[in-house]
């Protein structure tokens, strides 16, 4: 009981001591602010990666099944695996590298034949893109960004030039088709919007003299990839292989991860540095109350009372502030999502909104950590308390 009611006293600002009450209005501010800085920057890093995450989910598919050798993804297999898997979207696609001519510029890209509605269906980006709603053998999709580059419009004519060679009176000359822009998409992501173009798989096949039941691939779209993947692995015959879309951008997230964690070491300085504070703030209390101290000890009190009494003051210092800056950090992350405050460059990142992700683990992990800091900040200053000797210090005062 008596520890809690010195604390309790010692919290009560002093008239004639006020710089000892500022610097633990100081700690508690430093501890709420620098707690606020971690969680709102995490939450705006789990953002970015959540974002991407998305984008290059569906532009680079959750699974992708590709073949090994020339006819091994055929429409038997497509058959096969729609009945066998039935939880699961399966889109066939036709990949060749080529360049789109428009006027007197050149620009080298990805082309994919699709099959227009089962790619949509499990593309968002696709579905969401802006396009006619029929789609013939001359339609073509491209990025938005490189529409823009080149100032086109929507039914403007290119021309596609293939890596397929074909026979010509002086040699063999690239394939060339006349395609009408049937719409554009905008994933955010440069290298898709400058580089991608998707135009009907029939086209492609009889440009690249494919069967129409051979394939270069399946888009494969699962809610739960990383167990479907396992799944279809064992299914799959050995000369077609599967891929996932975390393992064809691994060091990409992998810069990422490390990344958020120097942030979050970085910041922590901050917290650590505001529990400076909480030691200052201590000692001046324990130099300013010696002969109190020693009077309590010289009646009884036990040295560990005096050491819980001050250990309990910086932790209801530290701790209060901890929470308190959980609470401004919801506060801010609120305000960041309802109101435009902090805009982002829509043609860069395809959204406007700046990207929030709340992380539990973040969370948790901030509040961990600034809370052992304050033990750790609190526990010196409470053993120096406990070691005044009582009869020299009421000597001396």
């Amino acid at each position: 009981m008596l520890p809690r009611f010195l604390v309790f006293k010692y919290l009560r600002f002093d008239k004639t001591q006020p710089f000892i009450s500022i610097t633990a209005i100081l700690a508690f501010l430093g501890v709420g602010i620098g707690v606020m800085v971690l969680i709102v920057a995490m939450a705006i890093m789990e953002g970015m990666i959540k974002h991407f995450e998305d984008r290059l989910f569906t532009m680079n598919y959750p699974l992708t099944i590709f073949q090994k050798g020339y006819g091994a993804v055929n429409n038997t297999l497509l058959l096969n695996l729609t009945e066998q898997f039935k939880n699961l979207q399966f889109s066939p696609y036709i990949k060749s590298q080529g360049a789109i001519k428009i006027g007197d510029t050149l620009n080298a890209g990805i082309i994919y034949g699709i099959d227009f509605n089962k790619e949509m269906s499990i593309n968002k980006i696709l579905r969401e893109s802006y396009h006619n709603e029929n789609f013939n053998s001359d339609s073509i999709i491209i990025g938005k960004r490189l529409l823009d580059e080149t100032s086109i419009d929507i039914n403007t004519r290119v021309t596609l030039i293939f890596t397929q060679m074909q026979a010509g009176g002086m040699g063999l000359i690239p394939s060339m088709k006349r395609f009408n822009i049937d719409g554009y998409f905008n994933s955010g992501l440069h290298a898709y919007d400058n580089s991608y173009m998707y135009i009907n798989i029939k086209t492609l096949q009889t440009i690249k003299n494919y069967p129409l039941d051979i394939y270069d691939g399946i888009h494969i779209y699962s809610n739960n990839p990383m167990k479907d993947i396992i799944k279809l692995r064992e299914y799959l015959p050995h000369d077609v292989g599967i891929v996932g879309w975390w393992e064809q951008n691994g060091n990409f997230f992998s810069a990422i991860a490390m990344e958020k964690r120097a942030l979050f070491i970085v910041l922590m300085l901050i917290i650590i540095m505001a529990s400076l504070n909480i030691i200052s703030s201590l000692m001046m209390v324990i130099m300013t109350r010696r002969r109190e101290i020693a009077l309590l000890l010289s009646l009884g009190m036990g040295k560990k009372d005096i050491q819980k009494t001050f250990f309990y003051l910086g932790n209801v210092i530290g701790i209060s502030g901890v929470f308190f800056g959980v609470l401004l950090a919801f506060i801010l992350l609120y305000l960041l999502q309802v109101f435009p405050i902090i805009s982002l460059p829509a043609d860069v990142y395809g959204s406007s909104k700046l990207p929030l992700h709340i992380s539990f683990i973040d969370i948790s992990l901030t509040i961990v950590g600034a809370i052992i800091v304050v033990l750790l900040s609190s526990y010196y200053p409470s053993i120096k308390a406990s070691k005044i000797n009582p009869l020299s210090t009421l000597r001396s005062e």
